[in-house]
């Protein structure tokens, strides 16, 4: 087992999507949350561009987000999510350093 883990995705939507992407999330994060190893999970809205989004998720370890991420539900998530991009999503992981 490795150490937790955060994850951010941060993702520009196009600015009549953010209902819908909001929809999918509604839907998504019980299911997420859920999900073996995760830990936590929030949505944040940027301050000044509402099209802008950025999921936080906390998971106890790599390996627990890796499992998740190749799920038949996060496949079929992201597959529907990505068609609401107005840009390419920008996404990390980290864990605490110090």
């Amino acid at each position: 087992m490795g150490s937790p883990l955060v994850r951010i995705v941060r993702l520009t939507l196009r600015p009549d999507a953010v209902d819908a992407f909001r929809e999918i999330f509604e839907k998504a994060a019980p299911v997420i949350r859920s999900s073996p190893g995760c830990i936590s999970l929030e949505l944040w809205a940027d301050a000044r561009f509402p099209n802008i989004v950025t999921t936080h998720s906390r998971w106890e370890n790599a390996e627990a987000l890796e499992h998740y991420r190749s799920s038949p539900f996060f496949r079929q998530t992201w597959a529907r999510t990505k068609t609401l991009f107005a840009a390419p999503p920008f996404a990390a992981s980290h864990v605490v350093a110090g």
